[in-house]
């Protein structure tokens, strides 16, 4: 199954750090990012997921619920935990699912095709570092995927969910480079009169773009 955005993220059943998970019961009525990575105990891994950690308070104001995947097993998770606690002054709350089999990979096309050396001692592939933000309809909304090499910018993720959730709310699409506060774009399917009538302070640049002041 090719996944693409629109496409209903697939269901599964997992176990994880927090226990035995169904991935849509999981989801449930909020936005949730999955996201993967390679290997237990590797150093990109290990700064990334405390990265995450730390961001606890700002995924918390835009009810958004994180899940990680690793392709070991839950000993070697908890074990990588406590290292991660460490390393990044941070404690980890959020579940990482145990994907030894590669199941959950395979499902979600994350496993490696790139890097040879990104591999088990039996030369399976471990996975890329994939990236899955998914609403509350269980719709796919945003994939990201980066070479095993290079960490994520998590900034960047909450970016696109400040984008998303604003989108959703409002007619309006947001511009390159936006940050929360900036201005945005009325949409295109908005006409101007209507824009004056929705938003205040609708500025013509051109008949297709119109800027307005963030609703946030």
């Amino acid at each position: 199954m090719v996944l693409r955005l629109g496409s209903t993220a697939p269901d599964f059943e997992a176990q994880t750090t927090k226990g035995s998970i169904k991935f849509h019961d999981f989801i449930g009525d909020k936005w949730t990012i999955l996201f993967s990575h390679p290997a237990d105990f590797t150093p990109v891994c290990t700064t990334e997921l405390g990265i995450v950690a730390a961001l606890e308070d700002e995924w918390e104001k835009r009810s958004v619920q994180v899940i990680g995947l690793s392709a070991n097993g839950l000993e070697d998770h908890a074990k990588w935990i406590e290292d991660i606690n460490e390393v990044n002054s941070v404690e980890l709350n959020f579940p990482i699912i145990a994907d030894a089999d590669r199941k959950v990979s395979e499902l979600y096309d994350m496993l490696d095709h790139q890097d040879a050396t990104n591999v088990d001692a039996k030369g399976i592939p471990f996975t890329v570092r994939s990236v899955f933000i998914i609403d509350p309809k269980k719709t796919i909304r945003l994939i990201l995927t980066y070479p095993a090499s290079t960490g994520r910018n998590f900034d960047e993720i909450l970016r696109v969910v400040d984008s998303l959730q604003l989108g959703d709310q409002h007619r309006i699409t947001t511009p390159g480079n936006w940050k929360k506060g900036d201005d945005v774009i009325v949409h295109p399917s908005v006409t101007t009169e209507e824009a004056h009538k929705l938003f205040k302070n609708v500025r013509v640049v051109k008949p297709y773009l119109r800027l307005t002041k963030s609703p946030f």
